[in-house]
């Protein structure tokens, strides 16, 4: 079996709290990744059953699981099934267990999720249980649900940019890994467009005047703060400690030129 694992295509898995969290934030990346051979995987905690201000819940979660799976599939990434509803993303042991079950079957090399400090605590409470979930991915006496068989290798956690780059008291934050997304973009868009019920709700709710136009400026901005890349995305590496080695950094060893790291590790 360890033979098998060691000839495995390495593994990404990006976690985010609900649907088009990880085409605004992370697609990008996860496109690189996979055009370099990696083993994508996709999943939100949440389902988007409040994306509408006129859709019935289960009409809603249908549409926005449809949505999802046409993203994944358009970067032939493993999509996983949310396991809550909008609002619902606490940071509490059930939802740990099915988290931590689930990180443990994709047995990743690299985890990608939230800022720990966004707008929103749906994002902060994923990013929080992504982190503790790779934390006890090693650990056989942490119960999961279901049980899952522990996995020691290293796994790297790296922090998205918070929406509009500043925390949720509106403090910059500044990325220490720019990644180039600005051949990919286009793709990447093409992933955000697979969210088409979200067009009229992110306007009126959160004034996301063109949802596809807000992630290309997103990203824009990323790009000018690298000083070097037209478009990017922002990450931020999780201490080491009970993760990996400390000199670890596999997106920018990986991606070589198409990353900077602002600082070292």
């Amino acid at each position: 079996m360890s033979n098998l694992r060691t000839h495995m295509p390495r593994r990404a898995f990006a976690i985010g709290a609900h649907p088009d969290d990880i085409e605004f934030l992370m697609a990008g990346t996860m496109i690189l990744l996979g055009d370099l051979g990696w083993q994508l995987h996709y999943m939100t905690v949440a389902n988007g059953s409040c994306g509408t201000s006129s859709l019935p819940v289960d009409e809603i979660i249908r549409i926005r699981r449809d949505e999802s799976r046409a993203a994944a599939a358009a970067i032939d990434a493993v999509y996983h099934d949310s396991l809550v509803n909008d609002i619902d993303i606490f940071y509490d042991k059930p939802l740990l267990a099915r988290l931590g079950a689930i990180v443990r079957e994709v047995r990743p090399a690299v985890l990608l999720t939230h800022s720990p400090g966004d707008y929103m605590e749906d994002h902060q409470n994923t990013a929080r249980l992504a982190a503790t979930a790779a934390f006890c991915r090693a650990m056989p006496n942490f119960p999961t649900d279901p049980p899952t068989e522990p996995f020691g290798e290293p796994l790297t956690v790296y922090h998205a940019q918070p929406h509009g780059n500043r925390d949720a008291l509106g403090r910059p934050v500044r990325p220490d890994l720019f990644v180039d997304v600005t051949d990919v973009l286009p793709r990447k868009r093409n992933m955000l467009a697979c969210h088409a019920s979200q067009k009229t709700w992110l306007d009126q709710t959160q004034g996301f005047d063109s949802y596809l136009s807000a992630m290309e400026d997103l990203s824009r901005k990323v790009g000018a703060a690298s000083g070097r890349f037209a478009f990017a995305e922002g990450w931020r590496r999780r201490s080491h400690l009970g993760f990996c080695d400390e000199s670890a950094d596999p997106l920018a060893e990986t991606l070589g030129e198409m990353a900077w790291r602002d600082c070292p590790v």
